[in-house]
């Protein structure tokens, strides 16, 4: 029997995801959580063996909260399940551990064969959010060629935007960013947005791949 955990802000989704799943004879929905929070709370008492993680929940979101179960709990499965398929989401997760990134549109008979999926040990990814992942990986197989930044953009950067610069290549997400620099995440956003179109980068993928070839990770940027 493969016991669940769904967690997820909405009550309806909650609900309508356990009577789902629920009548699939080999799992069984042991426990429902609305933030990350109740989720590690949940853990203690029901131990379920997967894990169905809504992203965007108030306090610990679905990120966090997968770091937070994979250092604790490894062996426990974690599936995002969510509306997003924002890139700073997608490998944030994928990162801390989670085996699965699931969008919500999803069929249930196909929410189910992801379940046995990944409790066998393989991982399982929306196709749409495959393609973004492949192209990541040939971001990184080509990082051997420098990514061409000329000096001059870059007198253009401020303090602020050279340290959101080095997080970013050390591999922060957004809100760890924020967090580091006491900033609204909605300001990083802003600030990596500004930095985007001052060094003519496509993304924040190329960003963080120059920020490591050039050193600007190491940069000594002062008060």
């Amino acid at each position: 029997m493969i016991k669940v955990l769904i967690a997820d802000d909405q009550e309806l989704i909650r609900e309508s995801l356990k009577i789902v799943l629920g009548a699939n004879e080999d799992m069984e929905v042991t426990g429902i959580a609305e933030n990350g929070e109740q989720v590690l709370s949940e853990i203690k008492k029901k131990k379920p063996n997967v894990i169905l993680m809504d992203i965007r929940m108030p306090g610990i979101d679905g990120v966090e909260c997968t770091r937070l179960v994979k250092e604790k709990y490894p062996d426990i499965y974690i599936i995002v399940l969510t509306t997003f398929d924002d890139d700073e989401y997608i490998f944030g997760a994928l990162k801390y551990g989670a085996s699965g990134y699931l969008l919500k549109g999803i069929s249930m008979k196909n929410l189910a064969e992801a379940i046995r999926t990944v409790v066998s040990g393989k991982a399982m990814i929306n196709p749409e959010i495959t393609d973004k992942i492949v192209k990541l990986f040939n971001h990184m197989a080509q990082s051997s060629y420098a990514i061409q930044v000329d000096n001059e953009l870059t007198e253009e950067l401020t303090k602020t935007e050279w340290r959101v610069i080095q997080k970013i290549g050390c591999g922060m997400s957004n809100k760890e960013i924020a967090s580091e620099l006491a900033l609204s995440k909605g300001t990083v956003r802003n600030y990596l947005s500004s930095v985007l179109s001052k060094l003519e980068l496509r993304d924040r993928t190329q960003l963080a791949i120059w920020a490591v070839q050039t050193g600007a990770v190491n940069r000594y940027i002062g008060e």
